[in-house]
């Protein structure tokens, strides 16, 4: 449904050059969540503003609906804009407006009949939960309620498409949650494609299909959350993802050890790629293995099937028995990591 093609922005700043895009290419299908994620300055609005065209790219096609937005004119490039919905950070309403006054804007400016605009409101101010506060001004909302009302607007003309710019950076966590709710509720419920871009994990674990990973202008990967998580070789992913090692409990005694021996048992950092769910790794080593095990530690996520997060298990099966496990999660990828030998 969106393709963008070979997408280059450079800005130009006293005698510097800034390349903000170099050679991006992106497709989006219709209905999915896509998130992009990136550290501040790696290019992340300028691309979400590009596909509009809000921001003119310097080379590259952006087609949406078999449309090359690149070639229309300013009169044709405003109607399709209408259809395209955008959410900001800090909401932008009008402070001297009511709730259902910001949200009825667009279509004041489209010229809509009253009542097909209060009817729209209504429907509106249903779906993003705030009936009660259609008379209310911006000032006495919460930020939760502001970006509600900014969503809320940003549907007034049924688009077919959201774009997110760091919609939920603004918010605390609760209310970042329930922002990501709802906006997967319409995705799922009104079918809008959503192209969202953010510097918060979290925020693509919630809601998002598939991430793409920018850095410097560039999309290093794109895949579903479970593979771009489990991409360990990628810089920027690496510095998204905790990667700390896991802390001994205090009351253990670790000794002064290299290998196993008769009073000493390995301490084994497990780290969960995704592959294989927590209770499945557990009951491997202790019913297939026949391997008895202590579990100290647990960090794990989960999302969906895919289990992601660490462990740190007391391995007290004989020195043949926890290498054979030890290699056993090396070939399928888990990697493991001996953090000493405690009795």
């Amino acid at each position: 449904m969106i393709e963008l093609k070979n997408i280059s922005k450079t800005f130009h700043q006293k005698n510097k050059k800034l390349k903000a895009l170099n050679n991006v290419s992106l497709e989006v299908e219709k209905g999915e969540i896509l998130g992009i994620i990136g550290f501040s300055g790696a290019g992340k609005s300028t691309l979400i503003r590009s596909v509009n065209l809000l921001e003119k790219p310097d080379e590259g096609q952006i087609i949406i609906n078999e449309i090359d937005f690149s070639k229309l004119n300013s009169k044709q490039l405003a109607k399709q804009r209408k259809k395209i919905g955008m959410i900001f950070q800090h909401f932008n309403l009008l402070s001297s407006k009511t709730v259902s006054e910001n949200i009825a804007l667009p279509l004041e400016l489209d010229n809509v009949s009253k009542s097909e605009i209060n009817k729209k409101v209504n429907e509106l101010l249903e779906i993003v939960g705030l009936q009660d506060k259609a008379n209310e001004y911006p000032k006495n909302l919460s930020g939760g309620q502001k970006q509600r009302v900014a969503i809320a607007r940003a549907l007034a003309n049924n688009p077919y498409l959201l774009l997110c710019d760091e919609a939920t950076s603004a918010l605390d966590p609760a209310t970042t949650q329930s922002i990501l709710e709802l906006l997967k509720d319409i995705n799922q419920r009104l079918n809008i494609t959503i192209f969202l871009i953010t510097h918060e994990m979290e925020v693509v674990k919630t809601i998002c299909h598939r991430v793409a990973v920018i850095d410097q202008g560039e999309i290093s990967v794109v895949g579903k959350l479970k593979q771009i998580i489990s991409n360990r070789e990628n810089d920027t992913i690496k510095q998204f993802i905790t990667s700390k090692k896991m802390t001994m409990p205090p009351e253990l005694k670790i000794q002064n050890t290299t290998e196993q021996s008769l009073d000493s048992f390995p301490l084994v950092e497990v780290q969960l790629n995704g592959e294989i769910a927590f209770e499945e790794l557990l009951s491997i080593i202790y019913d297939e293995y026949n391997i008895s095990y202590k579990l100290l530690k647990a960090d794990v996520e989960y999302l969906g099937k895919s289990n992601f997060g660490k462990l740190l298990l007391h391995l007290k099966g004989s020195a043949v028995e926890n290498n054979t496990i030890i290699e056993y999660l090396n070939e399928i990828n888990i990697q493991t990591t001996i953090r000493g030998y405690a009795a």
